[in-house]
């Protein structure tokens, strides 16, 4: 597999408007972890492995367990997920679906007992942003920085 376009070097003004975006969350009244969260749960959706890759060693640097971020693409059926962040993990799931759920009343409903208007938003766009990030590195090709031959190392 190779990188289709390097849209970073080849727009650097959609760049820059894209890390404005980064830049206003990265103030935001969300938690990095919430943030962390979400990004990955959507990118895991998305399939995009660029993302995914980052994401978990984001919110591992941030003190998450592996068993954790093991358990975020499941996180319905495990027990180590606080009630707010199945609120989130929920909403970053129906808006990321936008097509298939419509973002159905229950959803926002339970964000709502979590998160202010303020920080709804402030999630939402989160989550918008990194489905336009997904978007961006799954039609480029945008690859993990990992050996490709590292899953296959102890299998022979």
């Amino acid at each position: 597999m190779e990188t289709r376009i390097d849209y970073q070097n080849t727009a650097p003004k959609a760049l820059k408007a894209l890390l404005g975006v980064e830049t206003y969350l990265g103030h935001s009244s969300l938690s990095p972890k919430i943030q962390g969260l979400i990004k990955l749960r959507a990118s895991q959706i998305n399939g995009c492995a660029f993302c995914v890759n980052m994401h978990y060693g984001e919110l591992k640097k941030l003190g998450s367990a592996d068993t954790y971020l093991n358990l975020v693409s499941v996180w319905r059926e495990a027990p180590c997920f606080s009630d707010k962040e199945r609120a989130a993990l929920a909403w970053a799931e129906s808006v990321t679906l936008l097509a298939d759920t419509h973002v159905p009343d229950q959803e926002y409903d339970l964000v709502r007992k979590y998160f202010s208007e303020d920080e709804l938003i402030d999630l939402t766009v989160a989550i918008g942003q990194i489905n336009l990030w997904n978007r961006l590195s799954v039609a480029f090709r945008i690859l993990p920085p990992v050996d490709a031959t590292e899953g296959r190392r102890n299998l022979s």
